[in-house]
């Protein structure tokens, strides 16, 4: 199945569920996404994973990735971006140079990553309605853009 073929049918399944379940979110003076998020794994200790979504500008959000592997090593990095889907700088990973992000809808964010200009992966950020997971469908792509793997994550808000 063609990869445009594969993005359309994801696109449009994660929209039905989320119009079926999703309810009028309004006018909202904060993003929900504002906080920190702990990647749901059964890594033994000290491996972990934590999403910081802070704000940034007006209406922008910093979002700030530090991971802990299974020997202690700390990786940290950050982008901002004001969701508008243009090519914004990333600091502190070596695998990419930018991230674009963009709204579809309240509950539905997508990043595409880059290194050095060249699409890397795709993801799909969706915020549960209760605004207490997220769940990612990271899609990585080769040069020629054809999708190489998929794979999930469930984030969990921490207190």
């Amino acid at each position: 199945m063609p990869r445009s073929v594969r993005l359309a049918a994801a696109a449009a399944t994660t929209a039905a569920i989320l119009l079926a379940t999703a309810p009028v979110l309004g006018a909202q003076t904060t993003n929900p996404r504002f906080g920190r998020w702990l990647l749901k794994s059964d890594a033994p200790a000290p491996a972990s994973n934590i999403m910081t979504y802070e704000p940034f500008g007006t209406g922008g959000m910093k979002v700030t990735i530090q991971s802990v592997n299974a020997r202690g090593d700390t990786t940290r990095w950050w982008y901002t971006t004001m969701f508008d889907g243009k090519d914004m700088p990333v600091t502190g990973n070596a695998g990419q140079t930018h991230a674009a992000v963009r709204t579809v809808s309240p509950l539905v964010n997508e990043i595409v990553n880059k290194k050095d200009g060249q699409v890397t992966q795709r993801l799909t950020n969706v915020l549960s309605t209760d605004h207490n997971t997220i769940a990612v469908i990271y899609m990585r792509e080769d040069a020629g853009g054809r999708t190489t793997g998929v794979t999930f994550a469930t984030y969990l808000r921490m207190p």
